[in-house]
């Protein structure tokens, strides 16, 4: 795989803009850009942080839920 590339830049609309090449594609939708000198760094946004990913880790629990005293709402006069 190439580490480096030419590429050029265009405007869209009012923003600078380039086209990834195939090469460099990043998985996922999202990205973080960050300017550091005249280098400007784009990562992939870390998914590992959501909730979804974090309940695939969890393991079942093997005890059963505890029974709760749950009666039903009684009627009350609001008048």
């Amino acid at each position: 795989m190439q580490t480096e590339r030419h590429i050029r830049l265009f405007r869209n609309g009012r923003n600078q803009a380039l086209r990834i090449p195939r090469e460099f594609e990043i998985e996922g939708n999202e990205a973080i850009i960050r300017k550091e000198g005249n280098r400007l760094i784009v990562e992939p946004v870390n998914m590992k942080n959501s909730l979804v990913e974090l309940l695939k880790t969890l393991t079942s629990i093997d005890e059963p839920f505890p029974e709760i005293d749950d009666p039903p709402i009684q009627d009350e006069d609001i008048f």
